[in-house]
């Protein structure tokens, strides 16, 4: 068999040594492999299968190990970048549990300078890390490169980055990878010829004389200097998209093919010369080189195992999501209530909307990556007589609480939040894990935050918020059950605002669960606790708590002379659901006789690995569950069987 050349790359500096050919060479192997692994564990394909190219004239032009320093943005497109800085040997264990993150980590490797999980981050980031190394007087500390997607760069937070670091005048580099056609379709000779002249050494030092002369000119040099900026400006805004970037203090290259290794280059030894904040374009097509992933790079954006021959997914078909159930059950509502909008935020398909995005093509809108104004966005359709649904992931939700409290919550708008991957999300780790949004969520005024236990009370709370006139949030897990048809809308029940569930009725003993699908499996168990328990004092109860706000005092009323209670949520443990109903008890009734556990995911990050196997970690199995269970309320005598598989 052939050596591979990319068993020879162990660090980032020996692609230093390769020549352009051996270059392309080089990122057929890096696609191959990406495929190959990608095709077992599922990732983010596309992305990354469209920046090899760019990742080899990286490594290729800078000093990584020594002075410069590169941020992904988002860093689902570091997958070349894992495999050539030293990862390659355990890139096969790439979002596995134990494995490398599918994410830039600092915690990884000395090359991953700065983690970014969510996007829009990597110019602020870049920005700072520059600011720190010029403070530290230590030198040329090297040039430091954010590469962000067209996608992110339309993020809030990467817009103020921008204008930061214009001001500042530091000499960072952002590289915005474009892969949507139609934002700029000059890719061609005149463009690059232009590219080089205007990054070159000649084009730089003739601006600057050219500009200092007009200056020196008495009376009317600075007005002089001024026109000739402006007839600059206009000249390269015929040619290029790039005149905003200027505006902001950047300059402006591009664009250039980004996966022509040789303009690349040039181009990055001209961008090395001059020091000062620089934005280079570069086009790209998403999923490059794999036909599938070209033909539908939304597909292989994020995928799960695939056939790597056909890129037929290997999933389960005939499944659905949490999030297209609510998804249909909403297309249903909405054939009824034409004041019905849907919002998401660059999610479509992994929220489940893409169906209600073809089916009312008005009232579908998705705004980018813009959490921020999506959440405004809506308060403001709300204010106007909309009814928008918000169907957003919960690690994405974080970045909207300012305008949830402010804008919605505040002024009581009825705008409903259905959110996605609530809990453990699986394989995408630490960053997309949707660990908090109890704990932020479930403090605010106005707001009524519910929680199902399995998807038909999911309709039911999608149906309910909309009749509460109030602002409302929904959460639910990243699971999948056998596809069924939305009912009619008159056959799904409404639930009355802070209304609980009586699964099992007994006294002392009480657990009080919240969500799926740990609500049905405490359940199971518990009927085969309960059927070998004769003495009713020792019976377990359970509550299904469905809301998180507000907690009604008719389910205090009904605990609060209980011995034991346990609650149950997949959320981190302080400011859960547990600690507000612990809170409201305390204030209600002597505790002094009651013994009090919340059972959660603990206060910790959660890194990557499969939702069942993170679950059963973190003691959520159908086990984990029952050993709890037995341990809390001193069950010795009951044999469980473990005979379910609910993740």
């Amino acid at each position: 068999m052939t050596a591979m050349l990319l068993d020879k790359i162990k660090n980032p500096g020996d692609v230093k040594t390769l020549y352009i050919e051996d270059l392309k060479i080089l990122a057929k192997e890096l696609r191959e492999e990406i495929i190959s692994t990608c095709s077992k564990n599922g990732g983010h394909l596309a992305s990354s299968l469209g920046v090899v190219e760019l990742t080899l004239a990286l490594l290729k032009s800078f000093d990584i190990e020594n002075s410069d320093k590169i941020i992904w943005d988002v860093g689902h497109q570091s997958y070349s970048y894992k495999i050539l800085t030293g990862r390659k040997d355990n890139f096969a264990t790439i979002r596995k549990l134990g494995g490398i993150s599918g994410f830039p980590s600092i915690n990884e490797s000395k090359y991953d300078f700065f983690g970014t999980g969510h996007a829009g981050t990597s110019i602020s980031a870049a920005l700072g890390i520059s600011v720190a190394q010029d403070l530290s007087k230590k030198g040329d500390a090297g040039r430091v490169i954010a590469v962000i997607g067209d996608a992110s760069i339309s993020n809030g937070i990467a817009l103020e980055g921008l204008n930061h670091a214009g001001a500042l005048k530091k000499d960072i580099v952002v590289i915005l990878n474009d892969n949507e056609m139609s934002i700029s379709k000059n890719v061609g000779a005149i463009s690059n010829y232009l590219n080089k002249i205007m990054g070159g050494d000649f084009y730089q030092s003739f601006r600057n004389d050219i500009e200092k002369l007009l200056k020196s000119i008495p009376l009317f040099g600075s007005q002089v200097a001024r026109l000739a900026s402006k007839l600059e400006e206009s000249f390269k805004n015929l040619i290029v998209p790039g005149i905003i970037f200027e505006e902001l203090g950047f300059t402006y290259i591009g664009p250039i093919d980004g996966h022509s290794i040789s303009n690349l280059l040039d181009t990055f030894e001209n961008i090395k010369k001059i020091k000062k904040p620089i934005l280079l374009h570069i086009i790209t097509q998403k999923g490059k080189g794999y036909e599938p992933s070209e033909k539908n790079p939304s597909l292989f954006h994020g995928i799960s195992a695939f056939d790597k021959n056909t890129g037929l997914t290997l999933k389960k078909t005939g499944n659905i999501t949490y999030g297209e159930t609510a998804s249909n059950f909403l297309i249903n509502l909405a054939k009824n209530d034409d004041k019905i909008i849907a919002i998401t935020a660059a999610m479509p398909d992994g929220t489940g909307l893409s169906k209600f995005s073809k089916i009312f093509p008005e009232r579908f809108f998705d705004v980018g990556i813009a959490e921020e104004h999506a959440a405004t966005f809506a308060a403001g359709s709300a204010a106007s007589g909309s009814k928008p649904f918000i169907f957003i992931y919960s690690t994405f939700l974080q970045r909207s609480l300012d305008q949830i409290i402010h804008d919605i919550c505040l002024q009581n708008l009825p705008v409903v939040f259905c959110i996605d991957r609530a809990g453990i999300a699986g394989e995408d780790g630490a960053t997309h894990q949707g660990l908090f949004d109890i704990s932020f969520l479930n403090y605010i005024p106005n707001l009524i935050f519910m929680s199902p236990k399995d998807e038909y009370e999911l309709m039911q709370m999608v149906k309910s918020a909309l009749s509460y006139n109030k602002p409302a949030a929904i959460r639910y897990p990243k699971i999948e059950i056998p596809y069924f048809e939305a009912p009619d809308i008159d056959n799904v029940a409404i639930i009355n605002e802070g209304e609980f569930e009586v699964l099992q009725n007994y006294g002392e003993n009480i657990i009080i669960s919240l969500g799926a699908p740990h609500t049905e499996i405490i359940k199971n168990i518990l009927c085969k606790i309960n059927e070998n328990i004769t003495d009713e004092s020792r019976k377990i109860g359970l509550i299904n708590a469905r809301f998180i706000s507000p907690i009604s005092n008719k389910l205090i009323n009904k605990i609060k002379k209980a011995k034991k209670i346990m609650t149950v949520e997949e959320n981190v443990e302080y400011s859960g659901f547990g600690s507000k109903l612990l809170t409201i008890l305390s204030q209600n009734t002597s505790m002094l006789n009651m013994e009090y556990k919340i059972l959660s995911l603990k206060n910790s990050y959660i890194e990557h690995g499969s939702r069942k196997e993170l679950l059963a970690n973190a003691g959520f199995s159908y086990e984990g569950l029952s050993n709890s269970i037995n341990l809390f309320f001193h069950i010795t005598n009951e044999k469980i069987k473990i005979r379910h598989s609910y993740f």
